[in-house]
């Protein structure tokens, strides 16, 4: 039984150890709005008005540290960006901010450049290619690769 394509996800909540601290991150670097904020406890956040794309919470995590490496969980949130440009914009956001990338990938299908919140939850930001430049198998069937990423030339675009 195949899911119906209309299917989508639409938010994740993340545990952070500081709401503020994270908001500075998600808020002030990324450029998500805040839609409700319950005090030091939880935030949620969007872009273009949604009632959230990602809710931020302290409820089992205030004060605490990140889960452990070599662990299961979340392995990273992925934000999409509607063009290239859009995506370099967050990209350089990010540099000016001083947080280090820890790669940067084209998969054929897309662009995507990997980093870490403030408490330490993976986060790729990427974009899709357009359905018709993605590389296909001899038998037409869409396929991913992983190659370098050239961000100097992605950063060029967000002007």
């Amino acid at each position: 039984m195949a899911l119906d394509p209309r299917v989508d996800i639409g938010h994740v909540h993340l545990k952070v150890s500081d709401l503020d601290r994270a908001l500075a991150f998600y808020e002030g670097v990324l450029g998500f709005d805040v839609v409700v904020r319950h005090g030091d406890q939880a935030a949620f956040i969007s872009a273009g008005g949604y009632h959230h794309h990602i809710g931020l919470n302290t409820w089992e995590s205030k004060g605490a540290g990140p889960p452990p490496r070599n662990t299961t969980g979340l392995f990273h949130t992925a934000i999409r960006f509607p063009d290239r440009k859009t995506l370099a914009q967050a990209v350089k956001r990010v540099l000016d901010a001083g947080i280090p990338l820890d790669g940067a990938s084209d998969h054929g299908v897309s662009e995507a450049v990997y980093l870490r919140d403030p408490d330490d939850n993976g986060v790729e930001l990427y974009r899709d290619r357009p359905r018709e430049e993605w590389p296909t198998t001899p038998d037409g069937e869409p396929t991913m690769y992983t190659r370098p990423l050239d961000v100097a030339a992605l950063l060029a675009e967000a002007d």
